[in-house]
């Protein structure tokens, strides 16, 4: 097995953008969902489900300046924070964030057409839902293709990692959960299924509705009541993971 595709979004709730490499650190990916929009009149982070048109928008982050790139231009700048610090709700539970200042609050809220307030984290994982690190595999991509979801792209899914599985059965990384995964240079342990929601069935550039992947899961993929696809880890190994990087689970 091997790593075929890394990626993350230093904005929650933007695209999804393909990385030659990602580094672990104990926390988690570096520059993953540093940041967030936050709807201050129903006092909680934007969520993609409702707001697809975010999957449009993009950003970068380098530790130290934060490139976000929309339709309508380009906000660039170092955040500089406000000194105020909210609370709101994400997914069912209060996110402490830092308000910060610059011109991406302004471009976002053009190109949503309604105000919003981009935070930092106060942090890390204060807006992720579930465990850090998430992974995918292929045989599991071809499985919900065959059971007529349509074409699914694996940025879709949003994960840190796509692992090419090659000949293993679908849903192979239900195996996984409870052991170890060495990914490059890092290490990471599974810690359980991934909730999935009808992001996964939008186009990772458009926000647009391309594919039956909740749907199709939904009939088959069940788990604690949620519908579920490929699984979460947290990181024992911090290192640079790479795409083509060998994936090696510990034997059971």
């Amino acid at each position: 097995m091997h790593v075929s595709r890394t990626g993350l979004t230093p904005v929650k709730g933007g695209r999804h953008t393909t990385l030659p490499a990602v580094d672990l650190s104990r926390e988690g990916p570096v520059g993953d969902r540093v940041f967030c929009l936050v709807d201050r009149d129903r006092g909680r982070v934007l969520r993609t489900v409702e707001n697809p048109s975010l999957l449009r928008t993009s950003a970068r982050w380098d530790g130290e300046v934060l490139t976000a790139t929309l339709p309508t231009g380009t906000a660039t700048g170092v955040p500089e924070p406000t000194g105020e610090t909210v609370k709101v709700d994400y997914w069912g539970r209060v996110a402490a964030l830092d308000v910060v200042d610059g011109p991406w609050a302004a471009a976002w809220s053009q190109h949503l057409g309604r105000e919003v307030t981009l935070a930092r984290a106060v942090r890390p994982g204060e807006v992720v839902y579930g465990a850090p690190v998430s992974l995918v595999t292929t045989s599991t991509l071809a499985e919900v293709e065959r059971r007529g979801a349509g074409t699914v792209d694996d940025a879709q899914l949003r994960a840190t990692f796509t692992l090419d599985t090659g000949e293993h059965p679908a849903h192979v990384e239900d195996t996984w959960v409870g052991r170890r995964l060495a990914l490059g240079d890092a290490e990471v342990e599974v810690r359980g299924r991934t909730p999935r929601c009808a992001v996964v069935d939008l186009d990772p550039d458009t926000g647009v509705p391309r594919s039956r992947v909740l749907r199709v899961l939904g009939g088959y993929r069940r788990h604690e009541g949620e519908v579920v696809l490929g699984v979460d880890a947290v990181v024992v190994r911090p290192g640079r993971v790479e795409t083509g990087a060998p994936a090696v689970v510990e034997r059971g």
